[in-house]
């Protein structure tokens, strides 16, 4: 799907009274999404172990202190 066709799609969805915010939000969370696939299929990911080890470290820096 072209952008002009998704972003299209999008308003279609969102309500006749949303606000440029909400179309805002809704464009950049397709991108995230649309981002974070294109990592996934290039292998850029972290394993879900890992993230959870960087996050305890970080929680206990952060509380350390």
């Amino acid at each position: 799907m072209k952008t002009k066709e998704k972003v299209m799609a999008i308003l279609d969805r969102l309500p006749a009274d949303c606000s440029v915010e909400d179309v805002l939000y809704h464009l950049y969370v397709v991108q995230a999404v649309e981002r974070g696939q294109a990592d996934a299929a290039a292998g850029r990911t972290i394993p879900h172990e890992e993230v959870e080890a960087r996050m305890r470290e970080k929680r206990l820096r952060t509380n350390g202190r």
